[in-house]
């Protein structure tokens, strides 16, 4: 079974049991400022799965493109991945353990035509906030399924996405040790005090990643030889004339590569463009890195624009890539010749580093690469000598103060690392070109300290949570729509846009596609204009009507399959109308003073505004 026929027949099941097919919805979050990406198949649905009815039902499928960046580093081996499909199935409110498993239970076994004695599965052992889960064990026992274990909060239970909001346990299946799929019981919530209170809507949430389901049907342990990956493992085979699997280090930097180009490309195709801020910056990050490790495997230039090719052959189910795929592959291109300058800026700094350091004599430095007896010049040396294991240095009669003098430091480093795009191998070729030792232990304290300050802003991204429908938050989004109704028409420009939206309970940030700096004068009659509608006290009202009266109606919003038959449109008086899902209030009285604090670009072509209510 191949990509398309998994997902075919996923969708045709879940069909056949009542539920709706939802739209596979933007990379980009629409109504969630936490997040830079839509991580999983229940992200667009959170305000569904917090009581606000769905307009196609109680029972929903789809499959969802997604983009995790937490495990960029762990790439590489043959299942992380940065870009995945993830089949779901959702039961907002209705159906609970007993059908969400039993339809699990029925696909593996009757379409997927596993034998039930190959499926394991977990469920959660119970903990102080919330009892063991024997109900959906007993469930699973009642199929048939004698390979049962319990596990803890760690690997059975899932939430809230933030501090607080809907959570629950989950059971997860495995063929054969191999985890293939997840059913989400969200039957809490967990409060701002940290108390998990029964939930008065309990909802089903499940996931299963396609291409490592496929790569389990094929009997495959490595998801790269999937028909999602293996076109584009080819043609870095060809552009680099080396095998996969032949050699280890290789092989991981060609799924490093296959893997990034593919998630870039995505990204790419959602109108982004490479940047220093937010997803700008993790696409550059994304294509810097493969082509760090297509130097490693000596590809040509232009690479990139060619394994590109290749993502959006195999993806041709999704028509955004085939219709951006000329700003696509401009865009890889040019961000493939930046780089290669910064690199070659980056070699000067070497070279400049190398000047500072006195290289150790050629023999004791042969010495310590015999004594290591790989080219990587002596990994853990340093380590050794700050353990007082310093017979490395015994045997080359290098003293402590010679050592001092012909180390890169993990600072210098790091700078050629992070600034210059410089993998750690290639630190290390140029250090044994210089003969000189490249602090390694140096080197990963200062990475792990990096780390460490991205995570805290990544963690300050989602410090409100999926679930924030906070009073302030509630207000400034929909302060958001009279921004935007009032951009329109002051800037006398209709096709304006949202490009991108970040809320938190301090402020609003928009940014919307326009080509030229504001002025002084157009802000201000912006900002007078959305106080006017907040004095109007205007009602918010929302209706659900089909895709088609919505577009005959003027609502905003992007038509490009991207909603189901059904949406929710909301009014503000006759100022604004949009399609939306996220919290607003009732009537623009409750507003109180809007003002804008900051306008600046935000990209090529695109405009940012900041503002906040008083």
């Amino acid at each position: 079974m191949n990509r398309k026929q998994l997902i075919k027949a996923y969708i045709e099941f879940f069909k056949s049991k009542k539920h709706k097919e939802i739209p596979n919805a933007s990379l980009i979050p629409e109504n969630d400022p936490t997040v830079l990406f839509t991580t999983a198949g229940m992200h667009p649905l959170v305000p569904y799965l917090l009581g606000q009815p769905h307009p196609l039902g109680k029972r929903l499928v789809n499959v969802q493109k997604c983009i995790r960046t937490q495990d960029i580093d762990e790439v590489g081996d043959t299942f992380h991945h940065t870009f995945f499909e993830m089949l779901g199935n959702w039961s907002v409110g209705d159906y609970f353990k007993k059908e969400a498993i039993q339809y699990s239970f029925e696909f593996l076994t009757d379409v997927l035509k596993i034998p039930k004695e190959k499926i394991s599965v977990t469920c959660f052992s119970g903990d102080k906030n919330a009892p063991k889960d024997e109900e959906a064990a007993g469930i699973w026992k009642n199929l048939g399924i004698k390979k049962i274990k319990f596990l803890g909060k760690e690997n059975n239970w899932w939430g809230p996405a933030g501090l607080q909001g809907p959570c629950g346990p989950d059971t997860e299946m495995f063929i054969n040790g191999l985890e293939i799929w997840n059913d989400v019981f969200m039957q809490y919530v967990k409060d701002e005090k940290g108390n998990y209170q029964l939930a008065r809507q309990k909802n089903v949430d499940t996931g299963m990643g396609v291409e490592r389901t496929i790569a389990i049907l094929a009997s495959l342990d490595d998801n790269y030889l999937t028909d999602s990956f293996l076109p584009i493992i080819k043609e870095i085979e060809k552009l680099s004339k080396k095998k996969y699997n032949k050699n280890k280090e290789e092989t991981r930097a060609m799924r490093i590569i296959a893997d990034h180009i593919k998630a870039a490309t995505m990204i790419l195709a959602e109108n982004i463009q490479p940047s220093n801020t937010e997803q700008g910056y993790v696409l550059r990050r994304l294509i810097r890195r493969a082509i760090r490790y297509g130097k490693f495997l000596m590809m040509q230039n232009n690479f990139t624009k060619q394994i590109a090719e290749k993502v959006i052959e195999i993806y041709d189910d999704f028509p955004h890539l085939s219709k951006n795929r000329q700003f696509i592959l401009e865009q890889i291109e040019k961000e493939e010749a930046r780089f290669r300058e910064t690199l070659a800026s980056g070699l000067k700094l070497a070279k400049e580093i190398s000047r500072g350091k006195n290289p150790i004599e050629k023999k004791k430095f042969e010495k310590l690469m015999m004594l290591d007896n790989k080219k990587e010049i002596i990994k853990h040396l340093w380590e050794k000598k700050r353990a007082g294991k310093s017979y490395a240095i015994k045997e080359a009669n290098l003293s402590e103060k010679e050592i001092d003098n012909a180390t890169i430091n993990g600072k210098e480093g790091f700078l050629l690392y992070q600034s210059y795009g410089f993998p750690v191998e290639m630190i290390l070729e140029l250090a044994q070109e210089s003969r000189l030792i490249f602090h390694r232990g140096e080197f990963k304290r200062e990475m792990e300290k990096h780390q460490e300050l991205s995570r805290t802003a990544a963690e300050g991204r989602f410090k409100s949570g999926l679930a924030d429908n906070s009073k302030q938050v509630t207000k400034l989004h929909t302060a958001t729509h009279l921004l935007a109704s009032a951009l329109r028409q002051v800037l006398k420009k209709p096709d304006l846009h949202q490009r991108g939206s970040n809320i938190t309970p301090e402020r609003l940030r928009f940014d919307f596609n326009f080509d030229r700096k504001l002025t002084n004068e157009e802000l201000k009659q912006i900002e007078e204009l959305v106080n006017k509608k907040i004095k109007e006290k205007l009602q918010v009202k929302c209706e659900e009507m089909p895709v088609e009266q919505a577009k005959k109606e003027k609502a905003q919003g992007i038509f490009e399959n991207k909603y189901g038959d059904k949406v929710s449109v909301y009014s503000i008086g006759n100022f604004s109308k949009e399609i939306c899902a996220g919290p607003h209030v009732k009537n623009t009285s409750e507003l109180g003073k809007f003002k804008i604090l900051k306008e600046e670009s935000s990209s090529a072509g695109v405009r940012r505004i900041k503002a906040a209510l008083e």
